[in-house]
């Protein structure tokens, strides 16, 4: 692979003095350790692969894409682990969505085994509830001790829900394409009914977050009907598709005129973003079919609609009953 590449640069470049010469220059060693490295006698590191790149001016994937076609560079999001990492990823999240609502172009097309991040930050219990199970399962501190819900609640620094009220609004001035299905809710579910049998949440704040939980399906069957996002300044449009063929995944898409995007996640939060735009293609194809094997809950019938948005309600009115009775709960 080393030897295809080095001719690849070599056929790029433009200099008059030796390939060696120029090699030693750029990644400012010797004139033996680049002739090691040109005759791939010495192997090029990452660091040394980036200089390259920036010199003969080649994306990375170019690089790495040389000599095989199924090899391809991701980025890894940071690591997070505690209040502060988590403040730093709404602000980073932010940033980067600014540009986005911007573009009149812009879309994102979600994938949602899970309730999409972006209903859940709002001032309310549900926003404070997710970030507390964030941290129980990112922060080693936190995951050790036995602090409930509701004394937790009471210590979220301001700063961190400023920022999450703040990424929760942003993503109003975006076109949003979402898929869903009955299993969709379930996660939030389960989450509300680990921590209310572990006796770290309290009865009240338990069912205050099943009175928020049913007002984000509420908030999410009117933009369905609207086809837009609701409190959006810039008509932002909104579409979701109820998708019972395949399994939700929380793989997000990003979409402009010049770039596609998109981000796989690996743990709670952490994601890999993908740049490569040959497999955004192919990723972007994917969602296609997906949505030609899907319901449009617009144009599927308000029968399919209520039924969808019912058994959802239905779930969450079990799980206070359950609440109410205290008793255990299963799906």
């Amino acid at each position: 692979m080393q030897s295809q590449l080095i001719q690849y640069l070599k056929d790029k470049s433009l200099s008059n003095s030796s390939f060696v010469d120029e090699i030693a220059t750029i990644l400012d060693i010797g004139y033996d350790a680049a002739y090691r490295r040109v005759n791939c006698k010495t192997s090029l590191s990452l660091e040394e692969s980036v200089k390259l790149a920036k010199y003969y001016k080649v994306s990375l994937n170019k690089l790495f894409e040389i000599g095989s076609q199924n090899t391809i560079l991701v980025e890894k999001s940071p690591i997070i682990s505690n209040e502060s990492h988590l403040e730093d990823y709404f602000t980073t999240s932010i940033e980067n969505l600014i540009p986005l609502t911007q573009l009149k172009s812009a879309s994102i097309l979600y994938s949602a085994k899970d309730i999409p991040l972006f209903y859940t930050l709002k001032d309310s219990y549900i926003t404070r509830y997710k970030i507390y199970v964030w941290l129980k399962l990112t922060d080693k501190e936190m995951t050790k001790n036995k602090v409930s819900f509701d004394e937790f609640i009471k210590t979220i620094p301001n700063s961190l829900l400023e920022k999450a009220f703040e990424l929760g609004q942003t993503y109003n001035y975006i076109n949003i394409t979402e898929f869903w299905n009955d299993n969709t809710i379930n996660g939030t579910l389960e989450q509300i009914i680990y921590f209310f049998e572990s006796q770290l949440l309290s009865k009240d704040l338990a069912l205050k977050i099943c009175d928020d939980l049913e007002d984000i399906v509420n908030h999410v069957e009117k933009q369905t009907i609207q086809q837009s996002i609701l409190n959006s300044k810039n008509n932002a449009s909104y579409n979701l598709y109820k998708s019972d063929l395949l399994t939700m995944s929380n793989i997000i898409m990003v979409k402009t005129t010049h770039k596609k995007i998109f981000f796989v996640p690996y743990t709670v939060l952490e994601y890999l973003k993908i740049e490569h735009q040959e497999t955004c293609d192919i990723m972007d194809d994917f969602f296609s079919r997906q949505m030609s094997n899907s319901k449009l809950l617009v144009h599927s019938g308000e029968k399919d609609r209520v039924l969808f948005f019912n058994k959802m309600i239905q779930k969450i009115d079990k799980l206070r009953g359950r609440i109410n009775l205290g008793e255990s709960f299963g799906l």
